[in-house]
Protein backbone atom coordinates (compact mmCIF):
# COMPACT_ATOMS: atom_id res chain seq x y z
CA UNK A 1 0.00 0.00 0.00
CA UNK A 2 1.49 3.36 -1.22
CA UNK A 3 -0.05 6.69 0.34
CA UNK A 4 0.42 10.14 -1.51
CA UNK A 5 -0.57 13.11 0.26
CA UNK A 6 -1.07 16.72 -1.19
CA UNK A 7 -2.36 19.88 0.17
CA UNK A 8 -3.67 23.57 -1.92
CA UNK A 9 0.18 23.82 -2.57
CA UNK A 10 1.08 20.41 -4.27
CA UNK A 11 -1.82 19.27 -5.59
CA UNK A 12 -0.93 18.76 -9.12
CA UNK A 13 -3.07 19.68 -12.18
CA UNK A 14 -2.65 16.35 -13.49
CA UNK A 15 -0.60 13.19 -11.59
CA UNK A 16 2.18 11.66 -14.03
CA UNK A 17 1.25 8.11 -14.40
CA UNK A 18 4.72 7.19 -12.68
CA UNK A 19 6.25 9.02 -9.32
CA UNK A 20 9.48 8.24 -8.38
CA UNK A 21 10.12 7.11 -5.14
CA UNK A 22 13.16 7.93 -2.77
CA UNK A 23 16.17 5.77 -3.98
CA UNK A 24 14.44 4.41 -6.91
CA UNK A 25 16.25 3.98 -10.53
CA UNK A 26 16.87 7.12 -12.49
CA UNK A 27 13.96 5.65 -15.02
CA UNK A 28 10.67 4.57 -15.22
CA UNK A 29 9.77 0.96 -15.95
CA UNK A 30 7.22 0.60 -18.53
CA UNK A 31 3.86 2.17 -17.62
CA UNK A 32 0.65 -1.00 -17.37
CA UNK A 33 -1.82 -1.32 -19.62
CA UNK A 34 -4.63 0.85 -19.58
CA UNK A 35 -7.14 -0.51 -16.71
CA UNK A 36 -4.70 -2.16 -15.23
CA UNK A 37 -3.88 -1.67 -11.11
CA UNK A 38 -1.38 0.73 -9.92
CA UNK A 39 1.90 -1.20 -9.60
CA UNK A 40 5.12 -0.64 -7.02
CA UNK A 41 8.10 -1.05 -9.15
CA UNK A 42 11.88 -0.40 -8.75
CA UNK A 43 10.93 2.23 -6.56
CA UNK A 44 8.21 3.74 -8.61
CA UNK A 45 4.61 4.14 -8.26
CA UNK A 46 3.22 3.19 -11.94
CA UNK A 47 -0.38 3.80 -13.17
CA UNK A 48 -1.86 2.91 -16.69
CA UNK A 49 -1.71 5.85 -18.39
CA UNK A 50 -4.18 7.39 -19.24
CA UNK A 51 -6.24 6.86 -22.96
CA UNK A 52 -6.24 10.41 -25.08
CA UNK A 53 -9.44 11.65 -25.81
CA UNK A 54 -10.72 11.47 -29.34
CA UNK A 55 -11.44 15.23 -30.73
CA UNK A 56 -15.19 15.61 -31.78
CA UNK A 57 -16.92 18.35 -33.46
CA UNK A 58 -20.48 18.86 -33.54
CA UNK A 59 -21.47 21.44 -36.02
CA UNK A 60 -25.12 22.97 -34.85
CA UNK A 61 -26.98 23.43 -31.64
CA UNK A 62 -30.32 22.85 -32.65
CA UNK A 63 -32.04 19.94 -30.98
CA UNK A 64 -30.23 16.95 -32.48
CA UNK A 65 -27.20 18.17 -31.19
CA UNK A 66 -27.99 19.22 -28.04
CA UNK A 67 -29.23 16.14 -27.47
CA UNK A 68 -25.93 13.97 -29.25
CA UNK A 69 -23.62 16.71 -26.80
CA UNK A 70 -25.85 15.31 -23.39
CA UNK A 71 -25.24 11.65 -25.19
CA UNK A 72 -21.30 11.80 -25.58
CA UNK A 73 -20.91 14.34 -22.76
CA UNK A 74 -20.23 12.26 -20.29
CA UNK A 75 -18.10 9.72 -21.55
CA UNK A 76 -14.37 9.83 -20.58
CA UNK A 77 -13.03 9.21 -24.49
CA UNK A 78 -14.46 12.14 -25.97
CA UNK A 79 -13.20 16.21 -25.84
CA UNK A 80 -16.15 18.13 -27.61
CA UNK A 81 -16.20 21.11 -29.88
CA UNK A 82 -19.60 22.88 -30.18
CA UNK A 83 -19.94 25.33 -32.66
CA UNK A 84 -22.65 27.35 -33.93
CA UNK A 85 -23.59 30.76 -35.27
CA UNK A 86 -23.61 32.78 -32.05
CA UNK A 87 -23.94 32.62 -27.99
CA UNK A 88 -27.51 33.11 -28.20
CA UNK A 89 -27.99 29.64 -30.36
CA UNK A 90 -26.73 27.33 -27.47
CA UNK A 91 -28.51 26.07 -23.65
CA UNK A 92 -28.11 28.56 -21.06
CA UNK A 93 -26.16 24.83 -19.15
CA UNK A 94 -23.63 23.39 -21.17
CA UNK A 95 -21.88 19.82 -20.06
CA UNK A 96 -18.79 19.99 -17.98
CA UNK A 97 -16.02 19.63 -20.60
CA UNK A 98 -17.49 20.69 -23.59
CA UNK A 99 -15.94 23.48 -25.59
CA UNK A 100 -18.65 25.87 -26.65
CA UNK A 101 -17.25 27.95 -30.04
CA UNK A 102 -19.84 30.41 -31.76
CA UNK A 103 -18.57 31.52 -34.83
CA UNK A 104 -19.54 34.05 -37.41
CA UNK A 105 -18.47 31.44 -40.02
CA UNK A 106 -18.01 28.30 -39.24
CA UNK A 107 -16.43 27.03 -42.14
CA UNK A 108 -13.45 29.68 -41.80
CA UNK A 109 -12.37 27.24 -38.27
CA UNK A 110 -11.46 24.20 -40.07
CA UNK A 111 -8.08 24.81 -41.29
CA UNK A 112 -7.54 25.04 -37.05
CA UNK A 113 -9.05 21.66 -36.80
CA UNK A 114 -7.40 18.52 -35.83
CA UNK A 115 -7.21 16.07 -38.88
CA UNK A 116 -7.90 12.94 -36.44
CA UNK A 117 -11.15 14.84 -35.75
CA UNK A 118 -14.68 13.39 -35.67
CA UNK A 119 -17.52 15.35 -37.16
CA UNK A 120 -20.97 15.84 -37.21
CA UNK A 121 -22.88 18.35 -39.36
CA UNK A 122 -26.29 19.54 -38.02
CA UNK A 123 -26.30 22.65 -38.56
CA UNK A 124 -30.36 24.83 -39.06
CA UNK A 125 -29.04 25.59 -42.98
CA UNK A 126 -28.50 23.61 -45.96
CA UNK A 127 -26.10 26.08 -47.36
CA UNK A 128 -24.23 25.96 -44.24
CA UNK A 129 -24.00 22.40 -44.22
CA UNK A 130 -22.81 22.05 -47.89
CA UNK A 131 -20.03 24.48 -47.09
CA UNK A 132 -18.84 22.51 -44.01
CA UNK A 133 -18.89 19.02 -45.89
CA UNK A 134 -16.94 20.98 -48.94
CA UNK A 135 -14.27 22.42 -46.49
CA UNK A 136 -13.72 19.75 -44.24
CA UNK A 137 -13.26 16.92 -47.65
CA UNK A 138 -10.41 19.47 -48.56
CA UNK A 139 -9.32 19.67 -45.27
CA UNK A 140 -9.10 16.17 -44.24
CA UNK A 141 -10.83 13.98 -41.14
CA UNK A 142 -11.53 11.23 -39.48
CA UNK A 143 -15.12 10.87 -39.91
CA UNK A 144 -18.06 12.52 -41.49
CA UNK A 145 -22.02 12.18 -41.01
CA UNK A 146 -24.71 14.65 -42.19
CA UNK A 147 -27.43 15.23 -40.75
CA UNK A 148 -30.48 14.99 -43.65
CA UNK A 149 -32.38 12.86 -45.82
CA UNK A 150 -31.75 10.76 -48.87
CA UNK A 151 -33.03 13.48 -50.99
CA UNK A 152 -30.79 15.99 -49.45
CA UNK A 153 -27.65 13.57 -49.57
CA UNK A 154 -28.65 12.98 -53.25
CA UNK A 155 -27.98 17.30 -54.04
CA UNK A 156 -25.51 17.26 -51.74
CA UNK A 157 -22.89 15.05 -53.95
CA UNK A 158 -23.97 16.33 -56.87
CA UNK A 159 -23.18 19.65 -55.36
CA UNK A 160 -19.90 18.41 -53.72
CA UNK A 161 -18.63 16.68 -57.12
CA UNK A 162 -19.21 19.82 -59.09
CA UNK A 163 -16.75 21.26 -56.45
CA UNK A 164 -14.48 19.32 -57.23
CA UNK A 165 -14.02 16.48 -54.81
CA UNK A 166 -14.22 12.70 -56.01
CA UNK A 167 -17.12 10.47 -55.69
CA UNK A 168 -14.37 8.26 -53.50
CA UNK A 169 -14.08 11.13 -50.99
CA UNK A 170 -17.49 12.05 -51.16
CA UNK A 171 -18.43 8.57 -49.69
CA UNK A 172 -16.35 9.18 -46.76
CA UNK A 173 -19.48 11.33 -45.68
CA UNK A 174 -22.34 9.12 -43.86
CA UNK A 175 -25.37 10.44 -44.70
CA UNK A 176 -28.20 9.99 -43.41
CA UNK A 177 -27.47 9.48 -39.73
CA UNK A 178 -28.91 7.52 -37.52
CA UNK A 179 -30.82 4.17 -36.71
CA UNK A 180 -34.31 4.46 -38.70
CA UNK A 181 -35.25 1.09 -36.39
CA UNK A 182 -35.39 3.88 -33.15
CA UNK A 183 -37.58 6.29 -34.64
CA UNK A 184 -36.36 9.98 -35.95
CA UNK A 185 -36.81 12.01 -32.15
CA UNK A 186 -33.29 13.92 -31.37
CA UNK A 187 -32.77 11.07 -28.79
CA UNK A 188 -33.08 8.12 -30.88
CA UNK A 189 -31.03 9.74 -33.47
CA UNK A 190 -28.14 10.54 -30.48
CA UNK A 191 -28.27 7.32 -28.92
CA UNK A 192 -27.52 5.32 -32.47
CA UNK A 193 -24.95 7.75 -33.84
CA UNK A 194 -22.96 7.96 -29.96
CA UNK A 195 -23.15 3.81 -30.37
CA UNK A 196 -22.04 4.66 -33.91
CA UNK A 197 -18.81 6.58 -33.32
CA UNK A 198 -17.48 4.60 -29.90
CA UNK A 199 -18.57 1.48 -32.18
CA UNK A 200 -15.97 3.07 -34.46
CA UNK A 201 -13.36 4.17 -32.29
CA UNK A 202 -13.07 1.01 -30.68
CA UNK A 203 -12.84 -1.01 -34.10
CA UNK A 204 -11.22 1.44 -36.44
CA UNK A 205 -14.21 1.24 -38.37
CA UNK A 206 -15.25 4.36 -40.42
CA UNK A 207 -18.46 5.92 -39.00
CA UNK A 208 -21.78 4.79 -41.35
CA UNK A 209 -24.66 6.46 -42.26
CA UNK A 210 -27.94 3.89 -40.50
CA UNK A 211 -31.02 5.79 -41.20
CA UNK A 212 -33.11 8.65 -42.76
CA UNK A 213 -33.01 11.48 -40.11
CA UNK A 214 -34.60 14.20 -41.51
CA UNK A 215 -32.80 17.87 -41.59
Amino acid sequence: MVWERFDRTTLPGAVPFARRLEGSLPCPPLSPPAGAAPLLRDGWLIEAAPSPRRPLWIWGAGHVGRAIVAVMAPWPGVAITWVDLGPERFPPTVPEGVTVLPAADPPALVPFVPKEAAHLVLTRSHALDLALCHALLGHGFDSLGLIGSATKWARFRSRLGALGHSPEAIGRIACPIGDPSLGKHPQAIAISVGAGLIRSWSGNKPLQGQGDAAA
